[in-house]
């Protein structure tokens, strides 16, 4: 059996779980999920070890929080890190209207969390985006002022570049900066990861199957329910699908090699890439889980990795991780001159 290890998220953060399970697919973005089974799939990961939870207020319109809510009942709530993404505005059809992280905003949003998850802290809370109106150092310093009161325990940030960084920390000690990092989608290696490592700040990696592409279960031919994002991601579209479809071939066969699935090939090149990077796995069923957990007994060598390297290379992928609009709003996709 896989016992997970543990990491600590930066030189402040808290001890978590070296793999974490990240919820959203549970309630939105990926189509319809099974809400027993995703129940069943929060325990399964408690009960192998994994005690870092994911979520966002805003998966769902509130349905994540309240379905981890469900799944941690009778639990023990201080066994588990419960991370939580704030300030993305949607309206009722789902829509994407911006991001609000006035600190008027984020106490607000804060309030509703607590409600949801029915508990009296978050353990670590952060802005899903930076919010352009907004100096970081406003956001940073209203959660601070929650991290005083006790209602978080640590301060997050998602997505954002250097620059943001260096100046979040000068308000307030950041615990780990959530960002997609994956075989796919490398550019996190050239300035954002040196300077968390500068700041003592841990990374907290999303996408580390490129939302299913490097999983191995993904077809060319497969339909997408039209809540499903990937139905307008550009990795997903045409000839940038094949040609992605065709680098996960050759990870397959290295995988092969190895006696390891394509998913447990990539969470092990991501999991081994630092100690202080936790990936987070968007597992929605037990077996899916099953996977991913054995990850962690695969150990990558240097010729694993220099075959991994040349099968996908950096920069391999065809088409980004978002939209052009999407990408164009991302500051950790702003790169000093």
């Amino acid at each position: 059996m896989t016992t997970v290890p543990t990491r600590r998220l930066g030189a402040t953060g808290p001890t978590t779980s070296a793999l974490g399970l990240g919820a959203m697919g549970m309630s939105d973005l990926y189509g319809p999920a099974d809400e027993a089974e995703s129940i069943a799939t929060v325990h399964a990961a408690l009960d192998a070890g994994i005690t870092l939870i994911d979520t966002g207020d805003f998966y769902g319109m509130g349905h994540n929080e309240l379905l981890i809510h469900d799944a941690l009942r009778g639990r023990d709530r201080d066994a588990v890190r419960i991370s939580v993404k704030f300030g993305a505005q949607r309206g009722p059809d789902g829509a994407w209207l911006g991001y609000d992280a006035r600190p008027a905003a984020v106490k607000t949003a804060l309030a509703y969390t607590l409600r949801r998850l029915r508990t009296d802290h978050v353990d670590i809370y952060r802005p899903a985006r930076l919010d352009p109106q907004v100096p970081v150092e406003e956001t940073v310093g209203a959660i601070a002022e929650l991290v005083q009161a006790g209602y978080v325990r640590h301060i997050g940030l998602s997505e954002v570049g250097a620059e943001t960084l260096r100046r979040a920390a000068a308000v307030h000690p950041i615990s780990d900066l959530q960002i997609e990092y994956s075989l796919l989608s490398r550019s996190p290696e050239a300035e954002v990861l040196p300077a968390a490592r500068e700041l003592g700040i841990g990374v907290t990696a999303y996408g580390v199957l490129s939302r299913g592409l490097l999983s191995g279960h993904w077809s060319p031919d497969r339909e997408l329910h039209g809540s499903d994002f990937r139905g307008h991601s550009p990795r997903f579209q045409g000839e940038n699908l094949a040609h992605n479809l065709a680098l996960v071939e050759e990870l397959r066969r290295i995988a092969g090699a190895k006696g390891a699935s394509t998913a447990q090939v990539a969470i092990a090149w991501v999991a081994q890439r630092g100690e202080d990077i936790v990936p987070l796995i968007g597992a929605r069923r037990r077996d899916r889980l099953t996977e991913a957990l054995g990850a962690l007994d695969l150990r990558l060598d240097q010729a694993d990795l220099a075959a991994i390297e040349a099968a996908v290379p950096v920069g391999s992928a065809a088409g980004d991780r978002y939209a052009a609009a999407q990408m164009a709003s991302l500051d950790s996709e702003r790169h000093s001159a």
